[in-house]
Parts: structure tokens; C-alpha cells; sequence
């Protein structure tokens, strides 16, 4: 079992940053390919970016990529994302997930752990 707590969301004017913090516990957080989705209301919840726990292998959803990186910091059991150039269409609540898989995946249904999501908001 894994238990991840997001922190770090808030609000921000467009071209803004924010660095969101994901904490995670139980099982060994450092063999897991982690990974960030939102979800606004009313719609799916997407992909946003993925880190691989070998070479720290990264993927990116194209509406994010240049503006968002993901790292992970292994001995702290911490991932995080930090997002740059923020828009107010990246306005949503913003998910930590862990999957059991041990490889590079955008998909929902790959992911086993989730955190309760943090709030981002982007004024125009």
C-alpha cells in the first residue's frame, strides 16, 4: 500500500509558477513510475507528466510539455512537478498517482495509488 499527500497548489497570475509536492508512504516509493493528472469538473481526469524510477525517464502531455517538469526525489520519498509559463486553462485540481507497473505509462487505469488532488488556479 502507498498513501500520497499533494501540497503546493494555490493561486497564481498567468505566466506565473507553482511547484507542487507530492509525499509518499508505505511500500518503496523509489520502484514506482510516478505521475501527475487534473481533472476540472465535468471532465476526465488526464495525463499530465510521468517519471520512470530508472534513469528517471520522463513523458510529457503536449499541452504541458516546455512548461512543466517532473522530478522525483527518491530518498525522500517526494515527487514533484514544477510548473512554469502557468495558463488559466492549466486551472484544475492536480493529482499525485503511483503505479505498480514498472514502466513509462499516461494511462488511468496503470495507476494504483492516488492522492486526494490540490487545487491550481490561474488568473488571467
Amino acid at each position: 500500500q502507498v498513501q500520497l499527500v499533494e501540497s503546493g497548489g494555490g493561486l497564481v497570475q498567468a505566466g506565473g509558477s507553482l511547484k507542487l509536492s507530492c509525499a509518499a508512504s508505505g511500500r518503496t516509493f523509489s520502484r514506482y513510475t510516478m505521475g501527475w493528472f487534473r481533472q476540472a469538473p465535468g471532465k476526465e481526469r488526464e495525463f499530465v507528466a510521468a517519471i520512470r524510477w530508472i534513469a528517471f525517464i520522463t513523458d510529457y502531455a503536449d499541452s504541458v510539455k516546455g512548461r512543466f517538469t517532473i522530478s522525483r526525489d527518491n530518498a525522500k520519498n517526494t515527487l514533484y512537478l514544477q510548473m512554469n509559463s502557468l495558463k488559466p486553462e492549466d486551472t484544475t485540481v492536480y493529482y499525485c498517482a503511483a503505479s505498480g507497473k514498472d514502466i513509462l505509462t499516461t494511462r488511468l487505469v496503470d495507476y494504483s495509488y492516488w492522492g486526494q488532488g490540490t487545487q491550481v488556479t490561474v488568473s488571467s
